[in-house]
């Protein structure tokens, strides 16, 4: 036994000895480019938290704003923060003493050849407990949970900027299919009032049966697109709808094209404002500084705990022990003080601390990823704009020439100075270019929302995040 005894002493010694090299870790800050490959539009801005207004539309405005407060992937968010905040100022109790009051009353009564005998025990009692947090165990906690709540608050706001990007990317949408199907009507009725020249000209003898019936062809693949654009505005509609929260039946856009719009000019400004101002990113390095403070608390784990009790009233009897006993009510205190050293358990608490070692590893390796991913949003959004905006001349000058194309050779064969197949394949060519450039225009303003979106939309860490972060 002295044996025994004296290896736990030096065991524990040893452990007291090491306590010094708890401290918390941190992972070297990330090394990120002086800027981006792709240039931002001159004479640009971050966005701002209400970006969607720059696009100039009141319809698309009220449409944001209905979905941030009803759409329901953002409130289930909500509901979760509020789940995180409550574990936080859970796990922040336990750095405090805990303090209980009770009250108890026990009858006794008993008969025997002696006689009889009744007592009755009574207590009105204060109890307290606190683990003295030596080793920091319980504050480790409490910073996990914090950095937990703030890692669920910035999921929130993705999940809402997500939502938000989504109804502006549905809008507009919705708007193009309306040009296009605009567009395909106006190449029926161009179709029908060409089938009637030919018509009439058939009549006369003039034109041939085959020229007719490629006519008929022509205005039939025409109008079958019509109804495919309905059934796509259709499950647009429908889409936009749910992200606002609201039954698709009697959902109404008004909007009808997309020429009332206004495109932003966006700056992406420096890639590191992006570990601020992209809320995935907080999210990421919250729930690294969460997966360091689990680590310090399973390597305090190991250390021993000191456990101060202390309880205060009154009872009867005041003292009832298996030396000296009080009889009669009156007041009462016990005090008692608790050191455990955990000596074999199996390697439970070791596996608990490499099990946390591991997490934080990987935690770290997830916010570098959030990191990159980030960067590479940024780049992707900027090269498509800008390849955008090298396209825009060409798509012009394609509607322009079309409808001089498709005018001229209507307008020959009205006088019989030119042939079908060239009204023909000016319609079609027409056709084509016009649907190509409102799908041109509707590419580039879902790709002003994608960057928006992946500069953060406008969100940036709150002061109080950052100052609880510096330290």
């Amino acid at each position: 036994m002295l044996i025994l005894a004296r290896r736990v002493g030096t065991a524990v010694l040893c452990i007291l000895m090491g306590a010094c090299a708890l401290r918390e870790t941190h992972p070297p800050a990330p090394v990120l480019p002086p800027g981006y490959g792709e240039a931002a539009a001159a004479g640009g801005q971050w966005p701002s938290e209400d970006w969607y207004r720059s696009f100039g539309s009141a319809e698309l405005n009220v449409f944001i704003e209905q979905a941030a407060g009803n759409n329901l992937d953002v409130r289930r968010a909500r509901a979760q923060v509020q789940q995180a905040d409550a574990r936080a100022r859970e796990a922040g109790a336990a750095i405090l003493p805990s303090v209980e009051a009770g009250a108890n009353g026990n009858y006794l009564a008993g008969h025997s050849s002696a006689g009889s005998a009744h007592e009755t025990d009574w207590a009105v009692l204060l109890s307290a407990s606190y683990e003295v947090d030596f080793w920091g165990k319980n504050r480790a906690t409490a910073r996990a949970a914090n950095a937990l709540a703030q890692s669920s608050r910035a999921d929130r706001d993705t999940v809402e900027l997500t939502a938000l990007a989504g109804v502006a990317t549905d809008y507009f949408d919705i708007l193009s299919l309306r040009e296009r199907l605009n567009i395909a009507v106006a190449n029926r009725d161009a179709a029908q009032k060409l089938l009637l020249v030919i018509q009439s000209r058939f009549d006369a003898g003039w034109s041939n049966p085959i020229e007719l019936a490629a006519q008929k062809a022509t205005l039939a693949s025409t109008a079958l697109i019509i109804p495919e654009l309905e059934q796509r505005e259709a499950q647009a509609l429908a889409a936009l709808a749910l992200l606002l929260g609201r039954e698709p039946e009697r959902f109404v856009v008004d909007g009808r094209g997309l020429d009332a719009l206004l495109e932003p000019r966006v700056s992406a400004g420096l890639p590191s404002e992006l570990l601020t101002r992209r809320p995935d990113i907080v999210s990421a390095e919250a729930n690294m500084r969460a997966a360091n403070a689990d680590l310090t608390a399973a390597r305090a784990a190991l250390f021993p705990s000191l456990s101060l009790t202390a309880s205060g009233g009154v009872q009867n009897p005041a003292l009832n022990a298996a030396v000296i006993s009080l009889s009669g009510a009156g007041p009462t205190l016990n005090l008692g003080a608790a050191l455990t050293q955990p000596i074999f358990d199996g390697g439970r608490l070791r596996a608990v601390r490499a099990q946390a070692q591991a997490k934080e590893e990987e935690l770290v390796l997830a916010y570098r990823a959030a990191i990159l991913a980030a960067l590479v949003d940024v780049e992707n959004a900027l090269s498509g704009l800008r390849h955008l905006d090298e396209a825009r001349e060409f798509q012009q000058e394609n509607v322009a020439q079309s409808e001089r194309a498709f005018s001229g050779a209507t307008l020959r064969f009205k006088e019989g100075s030119g042939d079908y197949l060239s009204v023909l394949e000016s319609q079609r060519t027409l056709f084509a270019a016009r649907d190509q450039y409102s799908q041109y225009k509707l590419a580039r303003l879902q790709a002003l929302v994608v960057l928006c979106k992946a500069l953060g939309g406008g969100w940036q860490a709150s002061p109080l995040t950052a100052a609880k972060e510096s330290r």
